[in-house]
Protein backbone atom coordinates (compact mmCIF):
# COMPACT_ATOMS: atom_id res chain seq x y z
CA UNK A 1 0.00 0.00 0.00
CA UNK A 2 0.82 3.45 -0.62
CA UNK A 3 0.10 6.99 0.74
CA UNK A 4 0.25 10.66 -0.04
CA UNK A 5 -0.71 13.39 2.19
CA UNK A 6 -2.11 15.29 -0.92
CA UNK A 7 -0.38 18.00 -0.89
CA UNK A 8 -1.29 19.41 2.59
CA UNK A 9 1.50 19.97 5.53
CA UNK A 10 1.55 17.14 8.11
CA UNK A 11 1.47 20.11 10.36
CA UNK A 12 -1.87 21.54 9.86
CA UNK A 13 -3.25 17.90 9.92
CA UNK A 14 -1.25 17.55 13.54
CA UNK A 15 -3.69 20.60 14.49
CA UNK A 16 -5.90 17.51 15.49
CA UNK A 17 -5.01 15.39 17.88
CA UNK A 18 -6.57 12.30 19.65
CA UNK A 19 -9.53 13.22 22.04
CA UNK A 20 -8.83 12.48 25.35
CA UNK A 21 -5.77 10.80 24.33
CA UNK A 22 -3.24 9.59 27.11
CA UNK A 23 -0.83 7.73 24.84
CA UNK A 24 0.00 9.87 21.22
CA UNK A 25 -2.28 7.98 18.59
CA UNK A 26 -4.39 5.96 20.81
CA UNK A 27 -7.95 5.95 20.81
CA UNK A 28 -9.39 6.79 24.90
CA UNK A 29 -12.27 5.31 26.98
CA UNK A 30 -14.86 7.62 28.53
CA UNK A 31 -17.33 7.52 31.30
CA UNK A 32 -20.10 4.63 30.87
CA UNK A 33 -22.52 5.03 27.93
CA UNK A 34 -22.33 9.43 28.16
CA UNK A 35 -21.36 11.45 25.42
CA UNK A 36 -20.09 14.69 25.45
CA UNK A 37 -22.08 18.03 25.47
CA UNK A 38 -20.72 19.95 22.24
CA UNK A 39 -17.53 20.65 23.07
CA UNK A 40 -13.71 18.85 23.46
CA UNK A 41 -11.76 19.07 26.22
CA UNK A 42 -9.27 21.63 24.35
CA UNK A 43 -12.15 23.76 23.56
CA UNK A 44 -12.93 22.72 19.73
CA UNK A 45 -16.60 21.58 19.01
CA UNK A 46 -17.75 18.64 19.13
CA UNK A 47 -20.32 17.08 16.34
CA UNK A 48 -20.29 13.59 17.14
CA UNK A 49 -19.73 12.13 20.52
CA UNK A 50 -19.70 8.15 20.47
CA UNK A 51 -18.78 7.25 23.80
CA UNK A 52 -18.34 2.81 24.42
CA UNK A 53 -20.69 2.33 21.11
CA UNK A 54 -21.84 -1.21 20.64
CA UNK A 55 -24.03 -2.89 17.48
CA UNK A 56 -24.07 -6.62 18.68
CA UNK A 57 -26.10 -8.72 15.52
CA UNK A 58 -28.18 -11.97 16.96
CA UNK A 59 -30.16 -13.47 19.62
CA UNK A 60 -30.34 -11.38 23.04
CA UNK A 61 -28.26 -9.13 21.75
CA UNK A 62 -28.29 -6.23 24.78
CA UNK A 63 -26.76 -9.34 27.13
CA UNK A 64 -23.40 -9.04 25.14
CA UNK A 65 -22.14 -5.81 26.26
CA UNK A 66 -23.42 -6.01 29.74
CA UNK A 67 -21.65 -9.50 30.51
CA UNK A 68 -17.63 -8.71 30.80
CA UNK A 69 -16.93 -12.59 30.26
CA UNK A 70 -18.72 -12.41 26.88
CA UNK A 71 -17.67 -9.06 25.73
CA UNK A 72 -14.15 -10.34 25.38
CA UNK A 73 -14.58 -12.98 23.72
CA UNK A 74 -12.69 -13.59 20.50
CA UNK A 75 -15.73 -12.56 17.14
CA UNK A 76 -15.58 -16.62 16.60
CA UNK A 77 -15.87 -17.89 20.20
CA UNK A 78 -18.68 -15.45 20.53
CA UNK A 79 -20.28 -16.94 17.46
CA UNK A 80 -19.85 -20.01 18.86
CA UNK A 81 -21.08 -19.51 22.38
CA UNK A 82 -24.16 -17.38 21.73
CA UNK A 83 -24.67 -17.20 17.78
CA UNK A 84 -24.07 -13.58 17.67
CA UNK A 85 -22.01 -11.58 16.15
CA UNK A 86 -20.23 -8.06 17.27
CA UNK A 87 -20.12 -5.36 14.42
CA UNK A 88 -18.88 -2.86 16.74
CA UNK A 89 -17.12 -3.30 20.18
CA UNK A 90 -16.98 -0.51 22.64
CA UNK A 91 -16.17 2.51 19.96
CA UNK A 92 -15.43 5.73 21.13
CA UNK A 93 -14.39 9.15 19.36
CA UNK A 94 -15.79 12.40 19.11
CA UNK A 95 -15.65 14.24 15.68
CA UNK A 96 -14.77 17.84 15.80
CA UNK A 97 -16.45 20.50 13.48
CA UNK A 98 -14.74 21.10 10.33
CA UNK A 99 -12.20 18.20 10.26
CA UNK A 100 -12.20 15.11 8.10
CA UNK A 101 -12.47 11.95 10.49
CA UNK A 102 -11.36 8.97 8.57
CA UNK A 103 -13.11 5.29 10.45
CA UNK A 104 -10.98 2.86 8.13
CA UNK A 105 -10.19 -0.98 8.21
CA UNK A 106 -10.61 -3.68 6.04
CA UNK A 107 -13.39 -5.80 5.07
CA UNK A 108 -15.51 -7.03 8.69
CA UNK A 109 -13.84 -4.63 10.65
CA UNK A 110 -16.89 -2.98 11.53
CA UNK A 111 -16.20 0.54 9.85
CA UNK A 112 -19.06 0.86 7.28
CA UNK A 113 -21.72 -0.79 10.31
CA UNK A 114 -20.29 2.15 12.65
CA UNK A 115 -21.12 5.41 10.64
CA UNK A 116 -24.47 3.56 9.80
CA UNK A 117 -24.98 3.47 13.80
CA UNK A 118 -24.46 7.61 13.62
CA UNK A 119 -27.88 8.17 12.49
CA UNK A 120 -29.51 5.10 13.39
CA UNK A 121 -29.80 3.55 9.93
CA UNK A 122 -28.56 0.68 11.83
CA UNK A 123 -29.86 0.82 15.67
CA UNK A 124 -26.93 0.70 18.37
CA UNK A 125 -27.08 -2.36 21.02
CA UNK A 126 -25.54 0.00 23.62
CA UNK A 127 -23.58 3.26 24.26
CA UNK A 128 -23.68 6.96 24.09
CA UNK A 129 -24.27 8.66 20.84
CA UNK A 130 -25.14 12.59 20.51
CA UNK A 131 -25.09 15.22 17.41
CA UNK A 132 -24.35 18.57 18.88
CA UNK A 133 -24.85 17.52 22.15
CA UNK A 134 -28.19 16.04 21.40
CA UNK A 135 -28.98 12.29 22.48
CA UNK A 136 -29.36 10.70 19.38
CA UNK A 137 -30.09 7.52 21.11
CA UNK A 138 -33.10 9.26 22.64
CA UNK A 139 -34.88 11.15 19.54
CA UNK A 140 -38.16 10.31 18.22
CA UNK A 141 -38.79 9.09 14.66
CA UNK A 142 -40.04 12.71 13.88
CA UNK A 143 -36.48 14.37 15.37
CA UNK A 144 -34.42 11.11 13.86
CA UNK A 145 -36.00 11.74 10.20
CA UNK A 146 -35.20 15.70 10.53
CA UNK A 147 -31.53 14.54 10.99
CA UNK A 148 -31.13 12.69 8.09
CA UNK A 149 -32.96 15.12 6.02
CA UNK A 150 -31.04 18.31 7.10
CA UNK A 151 -28.64 17.54 9.16
CA UNK A 152 -26.35 14.41 8.04
CA UNK A 153 -26.30 13.56 4.12
CA UNK A 154 -24.64 10.20 3.16
CA UNK A 155 -23.04 9.30 -0.07
CA UNK A 156 -23.13 5.55 -0.77
CA UNK A 157 -20.71 3.08 -2.76
CA UNK A 158 -23.76 2.59 -5.05
CA UNK A 159 -24.97 5.40 -5.86
CA UNK A 160 -28.70 4.83 -5.49
CA UNK A 161 -29.54 7.37 -8.34
CA UNK A 162 -33.04 7.11 -9.63
CA UNK A 163 -32.74 5.96 -13.16
CA UNK A 164 -35.92 7.61 -14.66
CA UNK A 165 -34.60 10.89 -13.14
CA UNK A 166 -32.16 13.43 -14.90
CA UNK A 167 -29.27 14.36 -13.28
CA UNK A 168 -30.71 17.65 -11.91
CA UNK A 169 -33.80 15.95 -10.52
CA UNK A 170 -31.88 13.35 -8.87
CA UNK A 171 -29.61 16.32 -6.86
CA UNK A 172 -32.85 17.77 -6.41
CA UNK A 173 -34.28 14.73 -4.95
CA UNK A 174 -33.51 15.27 -1.50
CA UNK A 175 -35.23 19.07 -1.26
CA UNK A 176 -38.00 17.52 -3.00
CA UNK A 177 -38.31 15.26 0.16
CA UNK A 178 -37.55 18.55 2.10
CA UNK A 179 -41.33 19.56 0.67
CA UNK A 180 -39.28 22.63 -1.28
CA UNK A 181 -41.04 24.17 -4.28
CA UNK A 182 -40.29 22.96 -7.51
CA UNK A 183 -38.42 26.34 -8.84
CA UNK A 184 -36.71 26.77 -5.90
CA UNK A 185 -34.96 23.13 -6.03
CA UNK A 186 -33.93 22.94 -9.11
CA UNK A 187 -32.23 26.08 -8.65
CA UNK A 188 -30.34 25.15 -5.51
CA UNK A 189 -29.81 21.48 -7.73
CA UNK A 190 -28.16 23.75 -10.71
CA UNK A 191 -25.46 24.86 -8.28
CA UNK A 192 -24.28 21.48 -6.94
CA UNK A 193 -24.41 20.23 -10.51
CA UNK A 194 -21.68 23.43 -11.37
CA UNK A 195 -19.83 22.62 -7.56
CA UNK A 196 -19.32 19.14 -8.35
CA UNK A 197 -18.26 19.59 -12.35
CA UNK A 198 -21.34 18.13 -14.30
CA UNK A 199 -22.21 21.70 -15.81
CA UNK A 200 -24.16 20.53 -19.02
CA UNK A 201 -25.22 17.24 -17.88
CA UNK A 202 -28.16 18.81 -15.92
CA UNK A 203 -30.61 16.34 -18.20
CA UNK A 204 -29.01 13.30 -18.80
CA UNK A 205 -29.80 10.14 -17.12
CA UNK A 206 -27.78 8.19 -14.79
CA UNK A 207 -27.43 5.68 -17.45
CA UNK A 208 -25.71 8.12 -19.70
CA UNK A 209 -22.93 9.01 -17.22
CA UNK A 210 -19.48 7.49 -16.43
CA UNK A 211 -18.98 6.15 -13.05
CA UNK A 212 -17.09 8.63 -11.56
CA UNK A 213 -19.67 11.21 -13.30
CA UNK A 214 -22.50 9.29 -11.61
CA UNK A 215 -20.89 9.66 -8.11
CA UNK A 216 -20.43 13.23 -8.24
CA UNK A 217 -24.26 13.18 -9.01
CA UNK A 218 -24.33 11.43 -5.37
CA UNK A 219 -22.04 13.62 -4.10
CA UNK A 220 -24.25 16.80 -5.40
CA UNK A 221 -27.36 15.35 -4.11
CA UNK A 222 -25.72 15.32 -0.76
CA UNK A 223 -24.53 18.54 -0.55
CA UNK A 224 -27.68 20.02 -1.97
CA UNK A 225 -29.42 19.58 1.37
CA UNK A 226 -26.70 21.85 3.18
CA UNK A 227 -26.31 18.99 5.96
CA UNK A 228 -24.18 20.03 8.95
CA UNK A 229 -21.83 16.39 8.22
CA UNK A 230 -21.34 14.57 5.07
CA UNK A 231 -20.55 10.66 6.02
CA UNK A 232 -19.20 9.08 2.66
CA UNK A 233 -18.96 4.92 3.27
CA UNK A 234 -16.60 3.68 0.41
CA UNK A 235 -18.00 5.84 -1.67
CA UNK A 236 -15.08 5.54 -4.34
CA UNK A 237 -14.20 1.83 -4.03
CA UNK A 238 -16.30 0.71 -6.98
CA UNK A 239 -13.94 3.61 -9.53
CA UNK A 240 -11.59 2.71 -11.72
CA UNK A 241 -8.03 4.32 -10.15
CA UNK A 242 -7.51 7.60 -12.15
CA UNK A 243 -11.39 8.33 -11.07
CA UNK A 244 -11.47 7.78 -7.78
CA UNK A 245 -8.50 9.84 -7.53
CA UNK A 246 -10.07 12.84 -9.34
CA UNK A 247 -13.15 12.09 -6.91
CA UNK A 248 -10.65 12.28 -3.70
CA UNK A 249 -9.58 15.49 -5.18
CA UNK A 250 -13.24 16.98 -5.38
CA UNK A 251 -13.86 15.80 -2.01
CA UNK A 252 -10.20 17.71 -0.50
CA UNK A 253 -11.43 20.63 -2.77
CA UNK A 254 -15.01 21.07 -1.91
CA UNK A 255 -13.91 20.45 2.23
CA UNK A 256 -11.00 23.29 1.60
CA UNK A 257 -14.14 25.62 -0.08
CA UNK A 258 -16.90 24.77 2.36
CA UNK A 259 -15.24 23.30 5.82
CA UNK A 260 -17.80 21.29 6.02
CA UNK A 261 -17.68 18.37 8.81
CA UNK A 262 -16.83 14.57 6.81
CA UNK A 263 -16.68 11.23 8.40
CA UNK A 264 -15.05 9.26 5.18
CA UNK A 265 -15.37 4.98 5.55
CA UNK A 266 -12.59 3.65 3.29
CA UNK A 267 -10.39 0.25 3.38
CA UNK A 268 -7.73 1.76 1.44
CA UNK A 269 -5.03 3.18 3.50
CA UNK A 270 -3.27 6.02 1.10
CA UNK A 271 -7.13 7.32 0.78
CA UNK A 272 -6.87 7.57 4.12
CA UNK A 273 -4.04 9.30 4.62
CA UNK A 274 -5.09 11.65 1.87
CA UNK A 275 -8.17 12.68 3.32
CA UNK A 276 -8.22 12.54 6.62
CA UNK A 277 -7.50 14.96 9.35
CA UNK A 278 -7.65 12.20 12.02
CA UNK A 279 -7.94 8.48 11.73
CA UNK A 280 -9.50 5.72 13.52
CA UNK A 281 -8.40 2.50 12.68
CA UNK A 282 -10.38 -1.20 13.32
CA UNK A 283 -9.65 -4.44 13.62
CA UNK A 284 -12.63 -6.63 14.51
CA UNK A 285 -15.37 -4.52 15.80
CA UNK A 286 -12.96 -2.02 17.76
CA UNK A 287 -10.49 1.22 17.11
CA UNK A 288 -6.76 -0.22 17.55
CA UNK A 289 -5.55 3.22 16.93
CA UNK A 290 -7.05 6.95 16.65
CA UNK A 291 -4.79 9.50 15.42
CA UNK A 292 -3.40 11.89 12.77
CA UNK A 293 -1.73 10.28 9.49
CA UNK A 294 1.24 11.36 11.37
CA UNK A 295 1.11 9.26 14.54
CA UNK A 296 -0.57 6.25 13.13
CA UNK A 297 2.76 6.40 10.23
CA UNK A 298 5.19 7.36 12.93
CA UNK A 299 3.99 5.73 15.83
CA UNK A 300 1.90 2.86 15.24
CA UNK A 301 0.60 1.56 18.36
CA UNK A 302 0.82 -2.46 17.85
CA UNK A 303 1.94 -4.91 15.03
CA UNK A 304 -1.45 -4.84 13.20
CA UNK A 305 -1.33 -1.26 12.60
CA UNK A 306 2.47 -1.62 11.45
CA UNK A 307 1.94 -4.06 9.23
CA UNK A 308 -0.91 -1.77 7.72
CA UNK A 309 1.81 1.17 6.86
CA UNK A 310 4.79 -0.81 6.43
CA UNK A 311 4.84 0.18 2.95
CA UNK A 312 3.72 3.61 3.41
CA UNK A 313 6.11 6.89 1.99
CA UNK A 314 7.06 7.91 5.42
CA UNK A 315 8.56 11.54 3.80
CA UNK A 316 5.16 12.03 2.24
CA UNK A 317 3.28 11.72 5.78
CA UNK A 318 6.12 12.61 8.44
CA UNK A 319 7.17 16.24 9.29
CA UNK A 320 10.51 17.53 10.15
CA UNK A 321 9.65 17.81 13.54
CA UNK A 322 9.53 14.14 14.15
CA UNK A 323 13.19 14.32 12.17
CA UNK A 324 14.80 17.27 13.37
CA UNK A 325 17.89 16.97 16.08
CA UNK A 326 19.17 19.90 18.69
CA UNK A 327 21.22 22.44 16.71
CA UNK A 328 24.58 22.84 17.16
CA UNK A 329 26.83 25.65 18.20
CA UNK A 330 26.19 28.22 15.45
CA UNK A 331 23.24 25.99 13.78
CA UNK A 332 20.61 28.29 15.13
CA UNK A 333 21.33 31.69 13.81
CA UNK A 334 22.09 31.27 10.31
CA UNK A 335 20.72 29.32 7.36
CA UNK A 336 17.49 28.12 5.63
CA UNK A 337 14.67 27.87 7.43
CA UNK A 338 11.77 25.74 7.45
CA UNK A 339 7.96 25.27 9.54
CA UNK A 340 7.90 22.03 11.84
CA UNK A 341 4.73 21.17 9.45
CA UNK A 342 6.85 20.88 7.01
CA UNK A 343 6.72 17.11 5.05
CA UNK A 344 9.94 15.30 5.03
CA UNK A 345 9.86 15.16 1.09
CA UNK A 346 9.97 18.83 0.91
CA UNK A 347 13.07 18.71 3.37
CA UNK A 348 15.26 16.35 1.64
CA UNK A 349 14.95 19.22 -0.99
CA UNK A 350 16.08 21.63 1.10
CA UNK A 351 18.85 20.16 2.87
CA UNK A 352 20.68 19.41 -1.11
CA UNK A 353 19.91 22.80 -2.06
CA UNK A 354 22.04 24.15 1.08
CA UNK A 355 24.65 21.87 1.02
CA UNK A 356 24.19 21.54 4.95
CA UNK A 357 21.90 22.08 8.04
CA UNK A 358 18.57 23.51 7.53
CA UNK A 359 16.81 25.04 10.82
CA UNK A 360 13.27 24.19 11.74
CA UNK A 361 11.57 27.42 13.26
CA UNK A 362 8.15 28.14 15.08
CA UNK A 363 7.53 31.73 15.54
CA UNK A 364 11.00 33.24 15.49
CA UNK A 365 12.54 30.34 17.84
CA UNK A 366 14.51 27.51 16.34
CA UNK A 367 13.40 24.52 17.47
CA UNK A 368 16.25 22.30 15.94
CA UNK A 369 17.86 21.40 12.63
CA UNK A 370 17.66 18.67 10.18
CA UNK A 371 20.74 17.34 8.02
CA UNK A 372 20.69 14.67 5.63
CA UNK A 373 21.77 11.79 8.32
CA UNK A 374 18.25 12.48 10.20
CA UNK A 375 15.89 12.75 7.47
CA UNK A 376 17.42 9.60 5.88
CA UNK A 377 16.95 7.87 9.79
CA UNK A 378 13.31 8.51 8.96
CA UNK A 379 12.42 7.78 5.66
CA UNK A 380 14.56 3.86 6.27
CA UNK A 381 12.84 3.80 9.51
CA UNK A 382 15.90 3.71 11.68
CA UNK A 383 14.04 6.20 13.99
CA UNK A 384 12.31 3.56 15.04
CA UNK A 385 13.08 0.66 17.10
CA UNK A 386 13.42 -3.11 15.82
CA UNK A 387 14.85 -5.95 15.15
CA UNK A 388 18.80 -4.37 14.81
CA UNK A 389 18.17 -2.49 18.30
CA UNK A 390 17.55 -6.47 19.34
CA UNK A 391 20.56 -7.80 17.65
CA UNK A 392 22.53 -4.75 19.18
CA UNK A 393 21.57 -5.62 22.51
Amino acid sequence: MTGTSGGASAEAKSENTPAKSGTPGQAASAAPGSATTGSATDGREVVFSVRELWKVFGPKAERIPQDASLAELSAAELRERTGCTAAVRDVSFDVHKGEVFVVMGLSGSGKSTLVRCLTRLVEPTSGGLAMDGEDVRAMDRTALRELRRHRASMVFQHFGLLPHRTVLDNVAYGLEIQGMGKAERREKAAAMVAKVGLDGLEQRRPGQLSGGQQQRVGLARALATDPEVLLFDEPFSALDPLIRRDMQEEVVRLHREEGRTMVFITHDLSEALRLGDRIALMRDGRIVQLGTPEEIVGSPADDYVRDFVRDVPREQVLSVRRAMRPAREGEAEQGPALRPGTLISEAIEAVVRSGGTVRVVEDGRCLGVVDHACLLDVVARLDQPGPRDEVAA
